[in-house]
């Protein structure tokens, strides 16, 4: 390394350090001292969990790219469609959340590292389980309630550990007392109690849905550790293929930054090395939103559960005859 070099790499990193102070004293503090998170956030948005492949390591639209990319997205994800045959209704694009995040960050992926935005490879351990789930669900997709998703049980969808975004509901109440911070999820109306003291966490054998979380501040960041969440071959993540592989190693480091008066950054890194090659990092922003949270009712009134049991017992049926 030149000397020349050397002397930019340290500029830069004691301008970042500057930034980072000039940060902290700048961000809003609640009357003990904790940095101010409170409020109602969305974090809608219209990028995608990864980077399409054809965009290379590609990692910010221009702003006229972003408004395209934007419109494209709409388009293919609009749900207003006719019944397909043997539906009797569907969900109508008036469901959708689409939120502002995407054009606004220009992200072209919520991943950020590894830094193609890709999620990086499973083990070969995981790919076995991977394709051993696919076989299973194509012989019995409903046996029993068992078969089918958290998310339509109404037990768990990928909203709450990591906070990924969900085609719809994505809002979050987030409530700050003297050590506590407590993030209320509207999918599915989780609650989150994050105490902040450094107590230890729970000894591996107390397992929990949406795990258990310790926080700790670090400057104006709320840094959030998450382990012993409940693994279960139907849980987490509620992305296609990556469904059904968190396990007892998971373990979800949250950081929450409050950027401006209406926005708060959000980064998530998973770490399960029996699952994935390495950990890997999302980003994405929250906005405040306006209104309070209404819970939602999944379970209550879920009939698609009973159908969709019914409708694969009647097709056993028919192809008895």
């Amino acid at each position: 390394m030149t000397h020349r070099t050397l002397a930019r790499v340290c500029m830069l990193a004691v301008m970042a350090a500057a930034a980072g102070q000039a940060q902290t004293r700048d961000t809003p503090r609640l009357p003990w001292g904790d940095p101010d998170l409170e409020g109602t956030w969305t974090n809608a948005t219209l990028t995608q969990l990864q980077r399409p492949a054809e965009l290379g390591t590609k990692s910010v639209f221009t702003p006229e790219e972003a408004a395209d990319w934007a419109r494209q997205r709409i388009e293919q994800t609009n749900a207003d469609r006719p019944a397909r045959p043997g539906e009797v209704g569907a969900y109508n694009d008036a469901f959708f959340e689409r939120g502002t995040g995407g054009v606004k960050s220009r992200r072209t992926s919520l991943v950020i590292d590894p830094p193609d935005g890709r999620i990086p490879p499973l083990t070969p351990e995981a790919q076995r389980k991977v394709e051993a789930r696919q076989k299973h669900e194509a012989a019995s997709p409903a046996d029993a309630p068992e078969d089918r998703w958290l998310t339509e049980r109404c037990i768990l969808f990928g909203a709450t550990v990591p906070m990924l975004p969900e085609p719809y509901n994505n809002n979050y109440a987030i409530i700050q007392t003297p050590g506590y911070v407590i993030i209320r999820v509207e999918m599915n109306h989780d609650t989150r109690i994050i105490p902040l003291d450094r107590r230890p966490h729970l000894g591996p054998a107390m397992q929990q849905w949406i795990g258990d979380s310790r926080g700790h501040w670090e400057g104006g960041t709320l840094v959030v550790e998450t382990r012993n969440l409940k693994f279960n071959e139907k849980s987490r993540f509620g992305v296609g293929y990556l469904n059904g592989l968190s396990d007892e190693n998971l373990r979800v480091v949250e950081r929450f930054t409050r950027t401006d008066a209406d926005t708060i950054t959000y980064q998530a890194t998973i770490d399960d090395r029996t699952v994935f090659r390495r950990p890997w990092t999302v980003e994405l922003s929250m906005d405040r939103a306006r209104g309070p949270l209404y819970e939602v009712a999944c379970h209550e009134g879920n009939y698609g559960m009973f159908n969709i049991l019914s409708g694969h017992r009647a097709e056993e049926r028919a192809a008895r005859r």
